[in-house]
């Protein structure tokens, strides 16, 4: 064969191969197709919380390790911006699905979700108010968070040596008061006599944001008598971590697993499975199934729970353990009602 015709095939195979660039599983490399990309606007406290946003987050990292999905997230800072973090994620072509990550997200979600027919939006912990419609294109996802808190009460009463325990939430509102009232209702199971010492950095979303509060009133409830804490206050819980390492006094965290954040001191962790319910949506959405409406995730489909591993058994005896185990048996036969109010 002549060198020239060589030359060309030589050309063609190389100018063939340039573009049809694959990697080595043999799937071709393409850009983002329109809606197939997901969009998230984090909560106050932002990504670096160690809780409910990074907890988002990971569900986030899950679904694009797992499902291959590309992401853009967007941090709004003090929150002010949500509404307008939310269109510009919606506004992009490429972006099919839209979180936000928070109860105060609700009508932000409602607004754009009208103005974005097209597109599908989920927001956690979404505010469901039952005469108020959600959008068709608005996947609310609830958790029973007083179902995880009543077995850390429990826990917490089990473990407490003065019969004084403590609870600090970030927002006074009507989600943080799930966790407080479940903490109570559990805590009075095993000791109907327990004082149980409640605080609430703010009354407005900065709750969530400010870890000094939250040592001030730690430091309050274990100077009267509080030996054990749990917070549901997101980046102001680790003002609860530190004043536990000072003090050397027990606390629980949320959402995720905050064992590190005072090695020897976290009693527990309630976690509140937000990355799950995430890498969930976005499968949903993927595989063309997206749920519209209310979905919840509770103890029943293990939503919620409470850790207990190597970090915290020395903490925790067999018989504790063992006494959780059966109230939780109890609470999903409905032996035990737990009420959010």
């Amino acid at each position: 064969m002549p060198s020239r015709i060589i030359a060309c095939l030589l050309f063609v195979l190389l100018v063939s191969s340039c573009g049809n660039k694959s990697d080595q599983s043999g799937k071709t490399e393409s850009t983002n197709l329109p809606g197939t990309k997901v969009g998230l606007v984090f909560d106050i406290g932002g990504r670096g919380d160690k809780s409910f946003n990074d907890a988002a987050y990971k569900g986030l990292e899950d679904a694009k390790k797992e499902l291959g999905i590309d992401f853009e997230v967007i941090d709004p800072g003090d929150g002010a911006d949500r509404e307008s973090a939310l269109r510009k994620l919606a506004s992009k072509k490429e972006i099919g699905l839209v979180f936000g990550v928070g109860f105060i997200f609700t009508d932000d979600i409602n607004k754009i979700a009208t103005e974005f027919p097209s597109k599908k939006f989920a927001c956690i912990d979404y505010s469901v108010t039952p005469s108020a419609k959600i959008p068709d294109n608005v996947s609310a996802i609830e958790f029973k968070e007083e179902e995880g808190s009543f077995l850390i009460g429990a826990l917490s009463a089990i473990t407490s040596q003065t019969g004084k325990i403590g609870f600090i939430g970030g927002m006074e509102s009507p989600l943080i008061r799930k966790f407080e009232n479940g903490y109570i209702q559990g805590a009075k199971s095993i000791n109907p006599s327990i004082q149980v010492l409640s605080g609430y950095v703010s009354v407005s979303p900065d709750g969530f944001k400010n870890p000094g509060k939250a040592k001030e009133i730690a430091l309050s409830q274990y100077s009267n008598g509080a030996d054990v804490i749990y917070h549901a206050s997101g980046l102001s819980g680790l003002g609860l971590f530190e004043a536990a390492r000072e003090r050397k006094k027990l606390a629980v965290g949320v959402d995720m697993d905050q064992y590190k954040e005072a090695p020897g001191f976290v009693l527990s962790s309630m976690v509140k499975l937000v990355d799950v319910a995430v890498f969930k949506s976005i499968k949903s959405f993927k595989d063309g199934k997206f749920n519209s409406g209310v979905t919840t995730f509770g103890l029943t489909d293990n939503g919620v729970g409470f850790v207990y591993d190597n970090n915290n058994k020395d903490l925790i005896s067999p018989a504790s353990k063992q006494k959780l185990d059966s109230i939780r048996t109890l609470i999903l036969n409905g032996s035990i009602k737990v009420t959010s109010e």
